[in-house]
């Protein structure tokens, strides 16, 4: 699995463990408030207020280093019923500034729990909240939008208008470069599984285990570059392709990161990107990106591949999204493009391919670890894309 560097987190501060069950108040930034109990750890947080539509797959969700300073609303009434373990986890730690749920198990149940989720989130001091009406809260979030929140309990609980203060006072999502705050702060590498065939540059800009893995299982060694990584860090270590992984925050921030990729794309090596990675390409290629109203976040949303017609259950993890026609090819300085992929609840773009040389992109997560699985050709079309360099470049 990856690794990502533990840092000391900015929006939450928790005291003592949950036992006492206390009262838990969440505060959304337009007054709206819902009174609870405690869940994991008791203090306070701050994040943007998402939902999470995923019936199972919690661990990956925790651990997915794109929900950095969020805080999560599970919209499954049951949540914790497999406990924790040490083989899911996408990253070292969990990233979610907080936690919500309506009805949290009671005792764990599965041969491969190794502890209860709540004695988890009080162990990595993520607060969090239980028993309120999260069917009522995600309806409140797609017709508000996405929006600041605060969870307090314990002795963080005061004055309703005191804590909306607070929460009306922490940062906002738009505008936040937060990739560098999540990513490696040293390369790694990935070997790959069974004979090797290629060499990736992976730019991590919140990577997540399962990405790597899946590219090692055909047969790819990952060099794992952190998200500061030059164009010179890229090509040192000779890939055969460039890949640019999810992460959090606006992509409008993400100068760094989009002047990398226009040097690959300069150089027509094959390159894919995932999530924050289909973002920065729409930047590299001159569209430009927005904030979705409430995102898409779960495991079950639609998305067709307009290049077979084929429809997929997928996994999706984003708050932003990039803006560009989905009518036509674009004129690019880097040749054709055109929206390979679109979500078919709300057209919103979710992939991205260049005409005239190796490069695409997706906005949702093929590597889901807890599934659905529909994506996972994916990583051949990738290594495709490189067998073809490979056979060019040996006949020129």
């Amino acid at each position: 699995m990856a690794t990502s560097v533990r840092t000391t987190h900015p929006s939450r501060k928790s005291r003592t463990p949950h036992t006492s069950r206390s009262p838990a108040v969440l505060v959304l930034e337009d007054g709206r408030i819902f009174r609870g109990r405690a869940y994991g750890a008791v203090g306070e947080t701050f994040g943007e207020a998402v939902f999470s539509t995923g019936m199972t797959g919690y661990q990956e969700t925790l651990t997915d280093p794109s929900y950095h300073r969020q805080v999560v609303v599970m919209t499954a009434p049951h949540v914790g019923n497999t406990g924790v373990n040490d083989e899911d986890p996408e990253s070292s730690r969990i990233w979610v500034a907080g936690y919500v749920v309506r009805d949290p198990a009671r005792v764990p149940s599965n041969w491969r729990s190794q502890r209860s989720l709540d004695d988890e989130l009080v162990k990595q001091g993520v607060v969090g909240i239980s028993g309120i009406d999260t069917r009522a809260l995600t309806r409140h979030l797609r017709e508000r939008g996405a929006m600041r929140v605060g969870i307090f309990s314990g002795e963080a609980v005061m004055d309703d208008a005191l804590l909306l203060a607070k929460v009306q006072d922490a940062p906002q999502m738009k505008g936040a470069n937060l990739s560098a705050e999540v990513a490696t702060k040293e390369a790694y590498v990935v070997p790959a599984i069974g004979e090797k065939r290629f060499t990736v540059a992976a730019v991590d800009l919140g990577i997540k285990g399962m990405t790597p893995h899946r590219m090692a299982e055909r047969g790819i060694e990952v060099h794992v570059l952190p998200a500061t990584a030059t164009v010179e860090d890229v090509y040192a270590v000779g890939p055969d392709g460039v890949f640019f992984s999810n992460g959090p925050g606006d992509p409008a921030t993400a100068d760094g990161p989009v002047a990398v990729m226009q040097g690959v794309l300069a150089r027509k090596t094959p390159l894919f990107g995932i999530c924050f990675g289909n973002q920065i390409l729409g930047r590299a290629l001159g569209f430009g990106t927005y904030k979705l109203k409430y995102g898409h976040r779960g495991i079950n949303q639609p998305v067709q591949d307009r290049t077979t017609g084929k429809v997929e259950v997928t996994a999706h993890n984003h708050g932003f999204a990039v803006d560009a026609p989905l009518d036509r090819v674009s004129e690019t300085p880097y040749g054709r493009a055109e929206v390979s992929h679109v979500c078919l609840n709300d057209q919103v773009v979710e992939g991205l391919q260049l005409l005239d040389q190796p490069a695409f992109s997706v906005q949702y997560h093929p590597e889901a670890a807890a599934g659905p699985h529909d994506a996972a050709y994916l990583f051949d079309r990738f290594t495709s894309l490189m067998e073809t360099a490979l056979m060019e470049a040996e006949r020129a």
